[in-house]
C-alpha cells in the first residue's frame, strides 16, 4: 500500500509541476509591448522560465529511479559495482 501511495503522490507532483510550468511559460510568451521591442530581454526571460523546468524534469527522473531501483537496469547488463565485487 505504501508504494501505491508514493506513486500517487509522485504523479500528483508531476501533474502540478507540469501545470505550473505551462502557466509560467504561457505568461512569459504573452506579448508585452515593452518587452516585444527588446528581443534579447524576451529571450532572457524565456530562458529563465525554461531552465528551472529542465531542472525539475531531471529531479523527477532521479526521484523515479530512486522509487524504482530495478527498473533502470536492463537484463543482461552488469553494473560496474557488480563487476568490481567479482
Amino acid at each position: 500500500m505504501q508504494r501505491i501511495l508514493a506513486g500517487a503522490i509522485f504523479w500528483i507532483a508531476v501533474a502540478s509541476i507540469a501545470i505550473a510550468q505551462a502557466a509560467i511559460i504561457r505568461s512569459v510568451l504573452r506579448v508585452d509591448r515593452g518587452v516585444a521591442d527588446q528581443p534579447l530581454r524576451r529571450a532572457s526571460e524565456l530562458a529563465w522560465a525554461i531552465v528551472p523546468g529542465i531542472a525539475l524534469v531531471a529531479l523527477l527522473l532521479f526521484t523515479w529511479r530512486a522509487m524504482h531501483p530495478g527498473a533502470s537496469r536492463v537484463s543482461g547488463q552488469t553494473s560496474v559495482a557488480s563487476m568490481s565485487r567479482s
